[in-house]
């Protein structure tokens, strides 16, 4: 017994991390090789794992971990591939991108400063929920509601749906 979980817990959820890493790769090969960093990862770190912490949900964290990091590294390596296969340089974005990337910057630009900080730190700076909340020192759970608010405004203002000024809630 190691970390607090024998061998038949681990084959218990091998299966379902199987399952999971199936689901991020959609390749039988490549989510048997995530499966295995995920447990050499967890045999390595056993030691580091909380005892009251659920199995499953540390060794499912640990094999998303590791698809992450896979990513970044092939985007890593396909950028160094690029640049040393002398592939020619990315052409300008055409009118239309421009066009339209404007539009949304100019839709972005209509929300309020809380829903569009939200919306950068989540959307396009990637941070987690927790991340965001440590960020701007407000409770997670309001910046879950805050951020389906900042989003629901962005799409009505994407389809042309906007409302003169936002309800106003009276809190007591």
């Amino acid at each position: 017994m190691t970390g607090g979980f024998t061998d038949d817990d681990l084959r218990e959820v091998l299966p379902r991390l199987r399952r999971f890493a199936l689901s991020l790769t959609h390749d039988v090969a490549n989510a048997d090789d995530l499966v295995q960093s995920c447990m050499e990862r967890a045999l390595s770190r056993a030691g580091g794992r909380r005892a009251d912490g659920d199995l499953r949900a540390w060794l499912f964290s640990i094999l998303y971990r590791c698809f992450l990091d896979g990513q970044r590294r092939g985007k890593r390596y396909a950028r160094i591939l690029d640049f040393f296969s002398g592939a020619p340089e990315p052409v300008a974005p055409s009118a239309e991108d421009v066009a339209l990337a404007r539009a949304a910057l100019g839709d972005l630009a209509r929300l309020s400063a809380d829903q569009q900080s939200l919306l950068l730190l989540v959307s396009v700076e990637g941070l987690g929920y927790q991340e965001a909340a440590d960020v701007l020192d407000i409770p997670i759970g309001t910046v879950m509601s805050r951020l389906s608010r900042a989003r629901k405004a962005l799409r009505e203002i994407t389809e042309g749906h906007v409302a003169a000024k936002p309800a106003l809630r009276l809190m007591k």
